[in-house]
């Protein structure tokens, strides 16, 4: 069934006030997220933060089942987090890597994720290999198969890059992993929300993810998942009493799940507002989702395409809700303002965001317009008269 959009609209008070086209970067949340949220801290301040979380239990445990429902996973293969980065550094930090070891990622890595490697390789003597694209600038399987060898400690790639449209071909990744019994780190910070995501058919030992862009939750939430018979070979960087039991006065004790990636302390409101979400999520249908998204994205991407100036910037052989564009009139940056100034909402790529991928291509910065379920085909086409209108200097 085609997703009732007018629905979500009605359920997005946002939508009243903005044309949103920066879901990428965090969107806008439905009444459900905002109330669920926003009564948890209202009880906090009634009752006291410990006391508000003992009687919430129920709803915090259930952010726990929902995404386990969204990943195809089970609940104890799940930390829940501040966000997408902590919960990739959890899982990046928890290997035990050594000279001679070799990382394998993409050329469309993220700036975070590539600075861990960056730093794991000064400290250790571990390598960086960076896997070339294929002719339709994903990443390449057959490449990737041929650097298969001795000392491959870890593979790890970003499932829908910050910027270029591309979807990379994760669950190929995810055979040629299992194959040679690599462990294999997927971000799926980007996917989450408009794509099914399954990560036994991806095949992944470990994925991240926000709360804050496709899933409509709330800022400062993410999750961490780690297939179970990986988490007792894994010693979280740190550690608390969240995450171990004192047992003894000089042994510790590490928790059996995933939640040793966790800490005590947590934003109970934000936690039960991302279980909402993904809730929320899963009740329109992740199908019914990607293909709502991919119906407005390939909408915008040929009328922009049909604008002399504009230069769309996309790559993949499946392409997501992300769209890439930019002018030889004005800079992106200069266009992102005016179309703000018109309450138009989207964010800039730049070049140390994906310094591989942009360099590759002499390119200094993207806009980056990234479309949801709730936005509609008016709004693609406003959207694009409105950027006529400024790139003519109206």
């Amino acid at each position: 069934m085609p997703l009732d959009w007018q629905r979500a609209r009605r359920e997005t008070p946002g939508c009243d006030r903005v044309l949103h086209f920066n879901n990428a970067g965090a969107a806008l949340m439905p009444a459900p997220v905002l109330d669920a949220t926003i009564a948890h801290l209202q009880l906090e301040a009634e009752m006291g933060g410990y006391e508000a979380a003992a009687l919430a239990c129920e709803r915090v445990e259930r952010v726990y089942t929902a995404t386990a429902e969204l990943l195809g996973c089970e609940p104890g293969e799940l930390a829940i987090v501040e966000n997408a980065t902590r919960a990739w550094d959890m899982a990046f930090y928890s290997l035990n890597f050594q000279a001679g070891d070799r990382i394998l990622t993409a050329a469309s890595e993220y700036a975070s994720n590539y600075i861990a490697f960056l730093q794991v390789a000064k400290r250790t003597g571990a390598t960086i290999e960076v896997i070339p694209n294929d002719e339709t600038g994903q990443l390449s399987v057959s490449a990737l198969e041929r650097a298969i060898g001795d000392r491959v400690k870890l593979i790890a790639i970003t499932h829908v890059p910050s910027n270029g449209g591309l979807v990379n071909p994760a669950a190929a990744v995810g055979r040629v992993a299992r194959a040679a019994g690599i462990p294999y780190l997927l971000d799926a910070c980007q996917s989450i929300g408009q794509m099914p995501v399954n990560v036994r058919e991806i095949g992944c030992d470990f994925l991240s993810a926000t709360g804050r862009k496709y899933l409509r939750g709330p800022r400062g939430t993410g999750f961490l998942y780690v297939r179970q018979a990986l988490i007792e070979q894994l010693e979280p960087p740190f550690l608390d009493m969240h995450a171990a039991e004192w047992v003894e006065r000089d042994r510790y004790r590490i928790r059996p799940d995933a939640r040793r990636f966790e800490t005590w302390e947590a934003n109970y409101a934000a936690k039960i507002g991302l279980g909402v979400a993904i809730g929320y999520t899963l009740s329109w249908g992740l199908e019914a989702i990607r293909d709502r998204i991919r119906q407005l994205a390939d909408r915008l991407r040929l009328q922009l395409a049909a604008i002399p100036s504009v230069a769309v910037r996309d790559l993949g052989r499946i392409q997501s809700g992300i769209v890439a564009f930019n002018s030889d009139r004005l800079s992106a940056s200069q266009i992102a303002t005016a179309l703000n100034a018109r309450d138009i909402n989207v964010s800039i790529s730049s070049l140390s965001s994906t310094r591989l991928d942009m360099e590759s291509r002499q390119q200094i910065e993207f806009v980056r317009a990234s479309v949801h379920y709730y936005n509609t085909v008016e709004e693609v086409d406003r959207f694009c008269d409105s950027l006529q209108q400024v790139l003519a200097g109206g």
